[in-house]
């Protein structure tokens, strides 16, 4: 039987975003398409209540968190930063309840990029809410207009960690943030940095929680990059 993979959904909910005047809940193809591939049945779950969580969560085998908005910093009690982008707090409150959820569940988590930063959040971490605000930024983290199936910039792969048995100690990875991990997670290990020093992937401490975060979109370029298969 395949596993049942959940993707957190997102909205466009904004009057400009609509389409054809009809909100839309959704997620990005790449991550149906790289669950397809990888011989699991996708599932969007769509913004709701937090609520709803214990049974969404109890009906899945694993949770992808994508990729979106910036992470409303009333999460971990900051004011909004001037460069601060589009947030959705009702997002953010579901997905919050989502990981707690599946931590209790003892489900296995995929945080990507805007997924990996919310699950530091919610674990008692904080961001940069702009890469502007980090004192070693010096790397081109949002890649526009290079597509993303082209990876720009390295990142250094922890040795005995989740990624070390995946990818070479050196990788190139695609990127499009302008967020990052500040203060990490107490329940949280970093393996993987840029060469700026900014915190690229995390995994959990606590072997008893399968945790793996990057900040890159492997969902965006498995199907050229065969490292990001797996």
């Amino acid at each position: 039987m395949k596993p049942i993979i959940g993707i957190a959904g997102n909205q466009l909910i904004r009057a400009t975003d609509t389409f054809q005047g009809n909100q839309v809940s959704y997620t990005p193809q790449g991550f149906v398409d790289a669950v397809l591939d990888a011989q699991g049945l996708p599932l969007i779950l769509p913004v709701m209540s937090p609520d709803s969580a214990p049974q969404l969560i109890e009906k899945i085998d694993k949770l992808i968190l994508a990729g979106g908005q910036d992470v409303s910093p009333q999460l971990y009690m900051e004011d909004p930063h001037p460069k601060l982008t589009e947030t959705n707090i009702q997002r953010d409150q579901f997905e919050q309840a989502l990981i707690l959820e599946a931590l209790k569940q003892r489900k296995p988590i995929f945080a990507v990029c805007r997924g990996l930063q919310l699950l530091n959040v919610v674990l008692e971490g904080t961001l940069y809410q702009d890469l502007s605000l980090y004192p070693k930024w010096s790397v081109k983290h949002e890649q526009q207009p290079t597509a993303p199936q082209f990876a720009t910039h390295e990142v250094k792969i922890v040795s005995d960690s989740l990624l070390s048995d995946l990818l070479p100690d050196s990788y190139f990875v695609n990127s499009y943030h302008h967020q990052a991990v500040k203060d990490l997670s107490p329940l949280l290990k970093a393996i993987a940095f840029s060469n700026d020093g900014l915190i690229e992937a995390v995994q959990s401490k606590d072997n008893m929680h399968k945790i793996l975060g990057v900040q890159w979109h492997p969902e965006l370029s498995h199907r050229v990059d065969s490292y990001d298969r797996y």
